[in-house]
């Protein structure tokens, strides 16, 4: 090795390890994404009506949520503003996600009044 080769080692500053911030949120989102797969079918078989209720709710509440996030990220430079549109992005996911299930749901009412209708 030549003295034009050699590398110094790194400073104590740049040696120490950052806080995985990224990672711990991107685990817990992962798990929460493996419960809600397992959970939202058990939770629609048991508990239909309140799921449903829930996530419309949920819904209504996360609206008004993300656009007052954005506007106090308006305030702080721009800070978590993307943020808050995904709560305002989601929110209306949910209501319509909702509503669509509750159409569906009485259709499916509907149409098995038509098929006892036709047999009888």
């Amino acid at each position: 090795m030549t003295s034009s080769s050699h590398q110094t080692a790194p400073s104590t500053m740049e040696a120490r390890n950052k806080p995985a911030r990224v990672s711990m949120w991107s685990a817990a989102m992962g798990v929460g994404l493996i419960v809600a797969i397992f959970a939202t079918p058990m939770f629609w078989l048991m508990y239909g009506s309140y799921y449903t209720l829930a996530m419309f709710v949920f819904g209504l509440v996360a609206i008004p949520a993300g656009h007052l996030g954005r506007r106090r990220g308006k305030r702080l430079g721009g800070r978590d503003r993307g943020l808050a549109l995904l709560g305002i992005v989601t929110g209306w996911l949910l209501v319509f996600c909702s509503l669509l299930l509750v159409l569906v749901y009485a259709g499916a009412l509907v149409g098995i009044g038509f098929l006892t209708d036709a047999t009888s």
